[in-house]
C-alpha cells in the first residue's frame, strides 16, 4: 500500500495546497475523473472543516492530511489539533427547519460523497474511503465513457 503525507498551517488559503496535493494524487495514482471530483469536494470540505471548526483558524495548529491507496480503494485521513466534536448527534440540513440554515451541510456532503467515512480521536480525524473501479474493467473503457454520458444527463 502506498502512502503520502502533508501537514498545513491552519489558514484557509491552503486549500490550495490540499487541491495541489489532491490532483498530484490523481496523476500519480491514476484516479478516474468521477472518483476524482468526489475526492476534490468531499477532501477540501474536511480540510476546510478542521480549519475552521477543529483548529479555528489557529495558524499554530496544523492540519493533517495523508492518503493511501490499495488496490481497490484510495482513502484520506484528515486530522486536526483542535476539540474534536460531536459526530454523533448533528442536525439533517435536509430537514425542513434546517433547510434556510447557511452552514451544516459539509459533513453531509462528505458523507454522500466519499464510500465510507469514520471518525475518531472525538471528531478530530476523519478517514474518507473512496472506492476504485476494478483493475480488470479497463477493457470496458467504452462503458465508462457511456455511464459518464448518463451521470451528465
Amino acid at each position: 500500500m502506498k502512502q503520502v503525507k502533508i501537514q498545513i498551517p491552519s489558514l484557509v488559503e491552503n486549500i490550495r495546497v490540499v487541491e495541489s496535493f489532491i490532483d498530484n494524487s490523481k496523476d500519480t495514482f491514476d484516479i478516474e475523473d468521477d472518483i476524482y471530483g468526489n475526492i476534490m469536494v468531499a477532501v477540501t470540505e474536511a480540510v476546510n472543516n478542521a480549519i475552521r471548526h477543529g483548529n479555528k483558524f489557529d495558524k499554530d495548529k496544523n492540519v493533517y492530511l495523508s492518503l493511501q491507496v490499495a488496490p481497490d480503494r484510495i482513502k484520506f485521513e484528515v486530522e486536526d489539533q483542535g476539540d474534536g466534536f460531536d459526530f454523533t448527534n448533528l442536525i439533517d440540513p435536509t430537514a425542513p427547519e434546517n433547510l434556510e440554515n447557511p452552514g451544516g451541510r459539509g459533513i453531509f456532503l462528505i458523507r454522500h460523497l466519499a464510500d465510507e467515512v469514520e471518525f475518531q480521536k472525538d471528531g478530530r480525524n476523519v478517514q474518507l474511503t473512496f472506492l476504485l473501479a476494478p483493475t480488470s474493467d479497463l477493457e470496458a473503457s467504452g462503458s465508462d465513457s457511456l455511464s459518464s454520458d448518463h451521470n451528465a444527463a
